[in-house]
């Protein structure tokens, strides 16, 4: 897709979930922008988690709703297919977030296809930019041969990239083992190549109760706003300038615009609707981000956190893409999910990347090194103690290959990995689902959401679908191999997750 040469946003007031109210918005705003959608027109919302432990983590379906409409009444008969598709966060079957969002139950109604991203053929999209971390990134079918292709984002912050507006929703076009390929310290820089991807034709975010603070369990903040655009940089930097955040100093906002996907300079926007930036900055007043080292994070609490660098060949003194960002995100999710966690925990410490200070553990605390580039050395309760970094540069990672982790087995693993005072969870990163399990393997007390019996009938049906629509794909792939590439945006995948 061209980026537009004048950009622009539009900032519409909505105070409530009324899907009517938000088809006249949105309608307009496709009216307004001169686009009409077409062909294979796909909607991608933030379903990253949902349910009673979510409630603000997502797009809503009376907002999924609303745009959906607002692309029948303007599109037609000009689309070949109207979907929505999504990949929730890591090792929960997408048919977990659909169903606990409601939006199963409102595609269902007005009768538009779903994709569970997870479960379609990957299609490999060759990179030719400069500065590219990989030379090919791989995306779900649906993805890949979209026409008319909208994002749906949630306006929030997000611990590790300040804020999860447009470009950063674009991590849920992959599947879980591509996902987690440089979701680390280059995540800026991940985000900023998926764009190379496709590019919306159209955006809506639902700003009506934004979310801030956190990205899996943000705090509700009512903004009460709808915001739309054509082009992507232009929309994430307008909706920086809304909470006070300059845009250049948001690493895949910055990355994105010198990749060429628009400009953040406001003066070359065009900024129109029925609130003006000025209120729109009025109505954001006080808003939080998320952007918090880990050690700053656990202060106060049974929990010691000691961040080192990434290894020695990356830049950067943080990564704030991977290991450190997730364990917040988990202990967020137990604070939630169980009350007395804090209390429950007993006392421990968690070590990050190369760090060489001191480790203050008394006998029988535990000390958790996470993630493949922790490296220590020195001495824990009395012993000499060396963690050897086992990162592996990103360039012998190939996402030919590349396996996705099953939650079923880290729930097997989890407590035996954790056995001893001394401990290393491996992986780059070590997703917030295995740090969850971690902590409440550590402190049997805590409870375990996993484990939960109102959710467990659910997430076992969706993941037993899941796994069997991917080997119904993989019988399919000889037929697929026959006929060549999915598309002319890339080939198809050698092999499924």
């Amino acid at each position: 897709m061209k980026i537009p040469a004048e950009p622009k946003v539009i900032l519409r007031s909505c105070r409530d979930y009324d899907p009517e109210r938000i088809r006249t918005i949105i309608r307009e705003g496709l009216e307004e922008l001169g686009l009409r959608p077409f062909g294979r027109t796909l909607v991608k919302p933030n379903l990253v988690a949902a349910g009673p432990l979510f409630p603000y983590a997502y797009t809503r379906p009376e907002f999924g709703e609303g745009v959906l409409r607002a692309l029948q009444d303007v599109g037609g008969s000009s689309m070949t297919e109207l979907a929505a598709g999504e990949r929730c966060g890591i090792t929960v079957p997408t048919r977990v977030a659909f169903r606990e969002s409601g939006w199963d139950a409102m595609l269902k109604k007005i009768d538009v296809k779903k994709y569970h991203f997870e479960e379609e053929q990957q299609v490999e999209i060759p990179l030719s930019h400069k500065d590219r971390l990989r030379d090919y990134l791989f995306t779900p079918e649906p993805v890949a041969r979209a026409d008319f292709f909208v994002n749906c984002p949630k306006f929030k912050a997000h611990p590790w990239t300040t804020v999860t507006f447009s470009l950063k929703a674009y991590i849920g076009i992959q599947d879980d083992r591509h996902r987690l390929i440089d979701h680390d310290h280059k995540l800026n820089e991940k985000i900023a190549d998926l764009q190379h991807i496709i590019q919306p034709s159209f955006i809506a975010i639902d700003a009506i109760t934004a979310g801030e603070g956190r990205m899996l369990t943000p705090t509700p903040f009512p903004l009460g706003m709808i915001i739309m655009g054509n082009s992507q940089v232009a929309f994430d930097a307008v909706c920086c300038s809304i909470i006070g955040v300059d845009p250049m100093t948001v690493d895949h906002i910055r990355l994105a615009a010198q990749h060429g996907f628009g400009s953040t300079d406001l003066s070359k926007i065009k900024i129109t609707g029925d609130v003006s930036l000025e209120e729109a900055k009025q109505r954001a007043k006080g808003f939080k981000v998320g952007l918090i080292r880990v050690e700053k994070y656990f202060e106060g609490t049974n929990i010691s956190a000691y961040a080192g660098p990434p290894p020695d060949s990356e830049a950067g003194d943080y990564c704030w893409g991977g290991c450190p960002g997730a364990i917040e995100e988990a202990i967020e999710i137990l604070r939630v999910f169980d009350k007395e966690t804090d209390k429950k925990l007993t006392r421990m410490h968690v070590v990050f990347g190369k760090y060489e200070g001191g480790i203050d553990a008394k006998p029988g605390e535990k000390v958790i090194f996470i993630g493949d580039c922790a490296d220590w050395k020195g001495q824990l309760h009395g012993k000499p103690v060396a963690i050897e970094s086992l990162y592996k540069d990103r360039s012998s990672l190939d996402p030919h290959v590349a396996t996705s982790q099953d939650i079923f087995a880290k729930l097997a693993s989890a407590k035996a990995k954790l056995a001893g005072d001394v401990v290393r969870l491996e992986g780059c990163p070590v997703s917030v689902a295995e740090q969850v399990l971690a902590l409440v393997a550590v402190a049997p007390g805590v409870k375990n959401p996993y484990l939960d019996r109102s959710n467990m009938l659910t997430f076992t049906r969706a993941y037993l679908g899941w796994k069997a629509r991917v080997t119904l794909n993989k019988l399919q792939r000889r037929r697929y191999q026959q006929n060549g590439s999915f598309g002319s945006r890339g080939q198809a995948a050698p092999e499924l997750a």
